[in-house]
């Protein structure tokens, strides 16, 4: 079995960073679906403002996490972008 080099690993991280990232970004899509705008409720629809604010917890709890995990994939791509350039520049100098 071949071994994974220094880009390998990064890359294999940044795959598993990325994967994570999209599906909380498909979680958040699938909970904001339910979300309203605006709402509109009289005295007696209190069940509907509760599922609202139940909602608005759920998508302010993922939001961290999907800041976390978005800039952590960008510094990965970052990362696997100056292991390129650097190779690359150590290729032309050669």
């Amino acid at each position: 079995m071949p071994e994974l080099t220094a880009f390998g690993w990064v890359f294999l991280a940044w795959g598993l960073v990325t994967t994570v990232l999209v599906a909380l970004l498909i979680r958040h899509g699938l909970v904001s679906m339910k979300e309203d705008d605006q709402l509109f409720l009289d005295d007696a629809e209190h069940q509907l403002e509760a599922e609202q604010k139940e909602i608005t917890l759920k998508l302010d709890h993922l939001r961290p996490y999907i800041q976390g995990f978005g800039m952590l994939s960008g510094v990965l791509f970052l990362v696997m972008a100056g292991m390129v350039t650097y190779g690359v520049l150590q290729v032309i100098r050669s």
